[in-house]
């Protein structure tokens, strides 16, 4: 590997720009010409090794500055992040630049081997761990204070020098992708390998963990609906459904892990090694050697972090549910007194008057939880935390414990305090319909508006241009650095997560949510998709192997959903009648439904295998085939030893 960084040249004759990087305007030459320098120097002397060119316009050079790398470098890195490739022989392996001639359609003249996503992931890895070494300071900015460690990139950015880094969109393959993924209306199956080669495997296992949850909704749909009709007070006909409605929760979820265990490993991902993660670029510390892998990188103090983990960020979390559950008392507040309106004018104003507290409270829960949203990521972020994983770990934690109350805590309220049957269900409909409808307009169809104006304004700026640069590539990145930035999947699955949460939660008491959650679903595929391809810019791509801590939530509100579900069904009416004497017999026999129903999802989770019997065979043989070629190494070793 060493040797092969010596002889990387960075001369390209075709520069292929794959990375956009715009700085502040106004930014001091020498601040410009220190970053520059930083990227294409070689990886010995702390730099990224890559390729930059200017984007002059006819107002000259505007701050905007294109990012590749030559077909070696992108190989080279490839084996730096531990990409996995199909090799001849149909087997999946870790790419290494130095046995590249065995993996399938690999040409030293091919430079589509790697992907257009892969290169840009690739790019911003070497990116992100660009690091200050000597520097005491930002170049031209004495505010700006870097320290050995320093990530320079996530200086740039929190200093506002940098404004903002993001991949380009290959127009052609956009196009093609368009067409086949949203540009008729059909019922069929996402085209997920493309979305993959083209977004990455995060953004494709979201989608395909949509489709796959929409489909798994229909049979819930199709029972509920009679349910609905013919049994709405009968909650003892209820018992069959939620029985079924627990069984399904199960099943879905563990039959996602080997869907998704399949797809992972025909992309390469099942089998890529995360145990030795790079720091994530927001991560400080103190320069020094990682004691596991031998690398120089910023070093942190786990006590400090448990410090302000428990000092500091569980207390503010604990306020916040404090103030969730202060304002679900004024919501039925509010209830009491639509109610007492309704009994005294008992009018069809009054009636329509009773729906009005369950939609001014949705619509503020959906308030709380984004504004909730940005405090938990301030505070992750404070807490320093080494890895991506842990981060996202910990973020994952706070947003869901909030949103799990904020948008729960009412229909617990409800259910087990007022013993309210008819409020649950108008309160669950009425929270279920008004965030499906807030989500949509606020995650797509306003973002694709304003994205619509902003377009036509910057065509008839760009036509009124007279200029001999590529007019095509200027118009692109003008029109693209515009665009919304897409965060990541995390809204989406939380979407999801609360979606479940209503269908699995609350089954016996309101069927039809599954009907909505579908209709929800369908819309949802095509507008995200549209959003991706038209409203934000294209996000770099994330290698990953499953859904990850996403995976135990959906488990956990599949576990609470069992105990909310039975409870429900020993509250009825129709049950209590067959315990006319004893109230703990009623007690003791819900808690030994409860018990079983348990059992069974959790025997049902240890039989059904997390991965295919043939999936599971390749992973053992490559295992097989690492540990043999690690002891002729071994072998080598010692006879070359021997032989000295």
């Amino acid at each position: 590997m060493a040797e092969s960084w010596s002889f990387l040249d960075t001369f390209e004759p075709n520069f292929r720009p794959l990375v956009v990087i715009e700085l502040a305007k106004g930014t001091k030459e020498e601040t410009i010409d220190w970053f520059t320098k930083r990227i294409v120097d070689k990886k010995a002397n702390g730099g990224a090794q890559l390729l930059v060119k200017p984007l002059v316009t006819e107002n000259g050079n505007e701050n905007i500055y294109l990012v590749g790398a030559s077909h070696l470098r992108l190989l080279l890195g490839a084996e730096t992040v531990g990409l996995v490739k199909e090799c001849n022989d149909n087997s999946m392996r870790t790419f290494t630049y130095s046995s590249r001639k065995t993996f399938k359609d690999f040409a030293d003249d091919n430079h589509n081997f790697l992907t257009m996503a892969e290169g840009q992931y690739i790019i911003k890895h070497e990116l992100e761990n660009l690091r200050a070494k000597d520097e005491k300071m930002i170049p031209g900015y004495p505010q700006a204070k870097l320290y050995p460690g320093k990530s320079i990139v996530r200086r740039l950015l929190t200093s506002g020098i940098l404004v903002q880094i993001f991949p380009l969109h290959d127009r052609e393959e956009l196009k093609k992708l368009r067409h086949s993924w949203y540009g008729q209306i059909k019922v069929g199956y996402q085209p997920l390998d493309e979305i993959r080669c083209y977004f990455g495997e995060t953004v494709a296992l979201y989608f395909g963990f949509l489709e796959y949850f929409t489909f798994a909704l229909i049979p819930m749909a199709v029972i509920g609906i009679p349910y609905y009709v013919f049994a709405w007070e009968d909650y003892d006909k209820y018992v069959m459904f939620a029985t079924f409605n627990l069984l399904w929760s199960t099943v879905i979820l563990e039959v996602w892990k080997r869907i998704c265990s399949i797809m992972t490993y025909r992309w390469g991902t099942l089998l890529m090694k995360r145990q030795f993660e790079e720091p994530r670029p927001g991560f400080h510390g103190v320069l020094g050697i990682n004691p596991v892998t031998g690398r120089e990188e910023p070093l942190y103090s786990s006590i400090k972090r448990q410090i302000r983990i428990y000092l500091v960020s569980l207390p503010f979390v604990c306020l916040c549910l404090y103030f969730s559950l202060y304002v679900m008392m004024i919501y039925f507040d509010l209830e009491q007194w639509a109610l007492d309106y309704h009994e005294e004018n008992e009018s069809n104003f009054s009636s329509l008057m009773l729906f009005v507290p369950s939609i001014i409270y949705a619509v503020v829960i959906e308030i709380m939880n984004r504004i909730y949203r940005y405090a938990a990521e301030f505070l992750t972020s404070w807490e320093n935390h080494r890895l991506e994983s842990s981060y996202q770990n910990h973020l994952v934690l706070k947003v869901l414990v909030f949103n799990f109350l904020n948008c729960f805590a009412s229909l617990f309220y409800i259910a087990f305090v007022l013993f309210d049957m008819k409020l649950l269900r108008q309160s669950l409909a009425t929270l279920l319909i008004t965030s499906q409808i807030l989500n949509q307009f606020a995650e797509s169809l306003l973002p694709y508006w304003l994205q619509k104006r902003h377009k036509k304004r910057m065509k008839k700026r760009m036509c009124s241009l007279k200029t001999d640069v590529d007019l095509s590539l200027v118009e692109q990145i003008n029109l693209e650095k515009e665009m919304g930035t897409y965060f990541g999947t995390f809204d989406d699955y939380l979407e999801l997560f609360l979606q479940f949460g209503y269908v699995s939660l609350f089954s016996c008491v309101y069927p039809l949510a599954a009907v909505f959650a579908v209709l929800n679903n369908i819309t949802e595929i095509y507008s995200d998709a549209l959003k991706m391809c038209r409203v934000y810019k294209r996000p770099f791509a994330e290698p990953t192997a499953n859904i990850g801590v996403w995976q135990l939530a959906f488990e956990t509100m599949s576990v609470i959903s069992v105990v909310t579900n039975c409870i429900l069904i020993g509250m009825s009416p129709q049950v209590n009648a067959l315990f006319p004497d004893s109230k703990m017999d009623l007690i003791l026999t819900v808690a030994l439904v409860e018990h079983l129903l348990l059992a069974i999802k959790f025997i049902m989770a240890f039989v059904i295998p997390d991965k295919p019997r043939d999936i599971q065979i390749k992973l053992a043989k490559l295992e097989f085939e690492s540990l043999e070629a690690l002891k002729q190494q071994v072998r080598a070793t010692d006879m070359y030893n021997s032989e000295k």
